[in-house]
């Protein structure tokens, strides 16, 4: 039993090994890369260390410009998807209908529609009606689906709520619209925060549905993905490095928070 326990030990830290070299190592060769006095992104070349890319970052106007034009049209999404995405979540949940599933589906569709479908069709339509590619296309291309995500968070939120508030509310005499605003929305709120965060992380990383619908204009990764056909140098790798930090920031931060917020509750309690 011992040996077999060992064993299965073994196999569980090899797995685990595995994993985390598949999920991590590419990022770590990425960071190495950035500190590479090498031209191109490459750790099996080395020329010495260096900071010289960071620099290089800081001159290149384009990747600024097209960090702009990225925050933009995620600052645009979150305010299509974030509503749309709440709508459609209480309609859904609200509605007591035969053709709930139909609508649901027909709501959720766009997730597994391919990116590219969704920014040649969006182009195509505003095209007719005098609309050229641009931010604004891209932003309205990218709420396409990134608002059925929302919909998706404000379901299950609205799933848990107890029901019997807002119809005890009701029978007291207040409206829907106080309904909403003094029960079902501060209910949300958390759904809210966690809906603008994953909006703006999908905004910022879209790069299929983009690059077909914002024409002459380009974001940070359209303009990544554009400089790969000709060689990239190590300035990419230096905006992961950037990325990466903010993120682990971020993750702590939160993390931090919450535990003050456990730590409150038990208090309380």
């Amino acid at each position: 039993m011992n040996g077999r326990d060992g064993a299965s030990r073994i196999v569980l830290n090899a797995y685990l090994l595995l994993f985390f070299a598949y999920l991590f190592l590419p990022l770590l060769i990425m960071v190495a890369a950035a500190f590479n006095d090498y031209p191109q992104p490459s750790v099996t070349v080395w020329r010495g260390f260096t900071w010289k890319w960071f620099p290089a970052l800081v001159a290149d106007q384009r990747m600024w410009q097209g960090l702009i034009h990225s925050l933009l049209i995620a600052l645009m999404v979150i305010g299509v998807s974030v509503p749309a995405g709440l709508a459609g979540a209480l309609l859904i949940t609200r509605l007591e209908s035969r053709f709930n599933g139909v609508l649901y589906g027909i709501m959720v569709s766009p997730i597994l529609t391919p990116g590219i479908i969704l920014g040649v069709s969006t182009l195509i339509f505003w095209r007719e009606l005098g609309v050229d590619g641009g931010l604004f296309l891209a932003a309205i291309a990218q709420s396409t689906f990134i608002a059925a995500y929302c919909m998706l968070m404000f379901m299950a939120r609205l799933q848990r709520q107890d029901r019997t508030l807002e119809e005890a509310a009701l029978d007291l005499g207040a409206s829907h619209f106080q309904v909403f605003r003094r029960i079902t929305l501060p209910f949300l709120l958390p759904t809210v925060a966690t809906a603008v965060v994953i909006a703006f992380l999908q905004s910022i990383e879209n790069y299929n549905t983009t690059v077909f619908s914002i024409g002459a204009q380009y974001t940070l990764v359209t303009e990544i993905g554009s400089r790969l056909r000709f060689g990239v140098s190590p300035v990419v790798n230096v905006i992961g490095v950037i990325f990466i930090a903010i993120t682990i920031a971020a993750a702590s931060v939160y993390v931090v928070l919450r535990q003050r917020e456990d730590r409150r509750r038990l208090a309380a309690g």
